[in-house]
């Protein structure tokens, strides 16, 4: 008789793996963001509609989700101009700019947020400056923008770095060979590469900017209408013992924010398999 052949699993023990890994991923993830749902439908219909649609909410929406958005994209044009310069070039402090990429994770985000605002406040050091031609930039919506580009800078480097110190110059001399101009290369043989990861350290710019609060309240100004981000609105609602209210508006910001992930993950994955078809 033929000897049976035994299928062994990579892991040892996977079924008592696997069912640690649900357990542990719905006792962190799954249990929580549940509760927020039904905690939402505690209050009412007619509560939940009235609290996301009132006109200090949705303004909150708009700024945290389209200010989320602008740094994400911005990132990924100046942080890709960043990894491509640590890469690719040697010159005098280089080790030094790549350590300071890091300093936005390692730095406490009420420390940012201060810092942030004695800078670009109306008497600070770029303030006043800027304040000196009318252009106001703490205490407004743009103080958002620039306390989100700051903490997401060091998601695009680090993801876009690696794919970058891996690719391979031998592709670039040969299209060069082949008469491709610089700006050919780039666009044809370096950025098709680079697409995924890019998307990727975008994804994970936005994700951090949407949840942001610390960095962002302190130069916000919290101005009703104005510069109030939807984690603030959140923290008020909470304040004020309205806890359906603040679980309300933090389902709608879990629901569109996972709608706009799942959008770049696709677009990732769709440029992925294009990379693949065309190798």
């Amino acid at each position: 008789m033929p000897a049976q052949t035994r299928s062994y699993s990579v892991l040892p023990g996977f079924k008592l793996s696997l069912g640690y890994t649900l357990f542990y991923l719905s006792l962190i993830v799954l249990i929580p963001l549940s509760a927020v749902f039904i905690k939402t439908t505690s209050g009412g219909w007619e509560h939940f509609w009235a609290t996301i649609s009132s006109p200090r909410i949705l303004a909150s929406f708009r700024l945290s989700f389209g200010a989320s958005l602008a740094a994400a994209a911005i990132n990924s044009i100046f942080g890709l101009m960043l990894a491509w310069s640590l890469v690719r070039y040697r010159f005098p402090g280089r080790k030094l700019v790549d350590s300071l990429v890091d300093l936005p994770f390692a730095l406490p985000t009420a420390v940012a947020g201060i810092a942030l605002t004695a800078i670009y406040a109306p008497k600070g050091w770029v303030g006043s400056i800027a304040a000196a031609h009318d252009i106001r930039i703490a205490f407004t919506p743009w103080g958002v923008l620039l306390a989100l580009i700051f903490i997401g800078l060091p998601f695009v480097v680090r993801t876009v770095q690696p794919v970058l110190e891996d690719l391979e110059v031998e592709l670039e001399e040969a299209a060069a060979s082949l008469g491709a101009a610089r700006w050919q290369i780039f666009r044809r043989v370096i950025f098709p590469a680079l697409l995924p990861a890019l998307l990727a350290g975008f994804a994970l710019a936005f994700a951090r900017a949407v949840g942001e609060y610390g960095s962002v309240i302190f130069i916000a100004g919290n101005i009703p209408m104005v510069s109030e981000i939807t984690p603030l609105m959140i923290i008020t609602k909470l304040e004020q013992y309205d806890y359906a209210g603040a679980t309300g508006i933090a389902a709608v910001m879990l629901i569109l924010a996972f709608v706009l992930l799942f959008l770049i993950n696709a677009l990732q994955a769709w440029s992925i398999r294009r990379i693949g078809r065309s190798a």
